[in-house]
């Protein structure tokens, strides 16, 4: 009868079981956007919305105003799912490679074109998106005060107050937000900027569903002529493509968000980018269809300016405005130094 052997139990190298350890903290703890990668499926969402839904959505009405009804909604409705399934792209490539992530953009772009080459493609196009973008959000917060005073203030003893300190204010609270020490430190910023671009999204189609349209409303082309209508039109596109902006953030946003081969970082920021995407569509198409219904060719490049009435809302819509523009503002551009 053959004789039954035992197999030896199998043998763990506390040696090696420390090293792995070791090892992967070192991976967890690695992270330039970041120090942690606890972030939650939902922080994708909020972080989303906060650096999509910005001042743009404002002018959407004149956008339409300057395509008209079907090809406003056309470009609308192809720049909402165009911009999706290049985030899902995104997304997808955030991992694209075993075993490392693709933090910043000027990564990816690198494994794809080269060491030198990757640099030399996207850091310049990168300092101008940025560059202008930063412009254009701290003249927009600085408007967004400007309108406040302007509107609360209405007897003789109140001075004009020039635009410059009003940047210059908007700038003051990020001397000290700047000194948070990661991206994650930021989200309760993040969120109550998101709930203020969807707040002062909802005043400007709400009380121009309530003031009714106007009594000269139309809804042919703005400009008589040829190239009048030719420089509208591509105006226009420039308008709504700026709305749609925020991917710029994609890759940093999903770095905070921890990874598993058995639970990708790519599965819970698809779910967070759905939702923050069906916020979107929420604010942006209500805004510029009611808008335009409601004021035609001479609604304003700012839907907030066609409504001057009740000025103590319209005053809160630009205080919205102004708290998701240093939100937005610390999204996009802080966390990307």
């Amino acid at each position: 009868m053959a004789e039954i052997s035992e197999e030896s139990p199998t043998v763990v190298n506390d040696d090696d079981t420390i090293d792995k350890e070791r090892r992967e903290k070192e991976l967890e703890a690695w992270l330039p956007i970041t120090s942690s990668r606890n972030a939650k499926w939902w922080y994708s969402a909020f972080h989303n919305v906060t650096a999509i839904v910005g001042a743009g959505v404002l002018s959407l009405p004149y956008a339409m105003a300057q395509l008209g009804w079907v090809p406003g909604t056309g470009f609308l409705v192809l720049s909402w799912i165009v911009t999706l399934y290049t985030l899902w792209q995104m997304v997808e490539m955030h991992e694209l490679v075993p075993g490392k992530r693709f933090d910043r953009y000027h990564e990816l772009c690198q494994h794809a074109f080269g060491e030198k080459l990757g640099l030399y493609i996207v850091v310049p196009q990168q300092l101008i998106v940025q560059v202008g973008s930063n412009i254009i959000f701290m003249v927009t917060g600085g408007k967004s005060l400007q309108k406040v005073y302007n509107t609360l203030c209405t007897s003789s003893g109140c001075k004009d107050i020039r635009l410059t300190y009003w940047i210059m204010i908007f700038a003051a609270p990020h001397f000290f937000i700047s000194q948070l020490p990661n991206f994650n430190s930021i989200w309760i910023i993040s969120l109550a900027a998101a709930a203020m671009s969807l707040s002062y999204s909802t005043i400007a189609w709400t009380t121009s569903l309530h003031k009714g349209i106007q009594p000269d409303v139309h809804y042919g082309p703005k400009s008589s002529t040829t190239p009048g209508m030719v420089f509208d039109f591509l105006s226009a596109l420039g308008n709504v493509a700026t709305a749609y902006a925020g991917h710029n953030v994609v890759l940093e946003i999903q770095a905070t968000i921890p990874s598993t081969p058995e639970m990708p970082s790519k599965k819970p920021m698809w779910k967070g980018v759905l939702l923050a995407y069906f916020i979107v569509a929420g604010c942006f198409f209500p805004v510029a269809m009611i808008g335009y219904k409601i004021f035609g060719n001479n609604v304003q490049d700012n839907i907030l300016i066609s409504l001057e009435k009740p000025a103590w809302l319209i005053a809160a819509a630009n205080i919205f405005v102004f708290v998701h523009v240093i939100g937005s503002y610390q999204v996009q551009f802080i966390n990307k130094l």
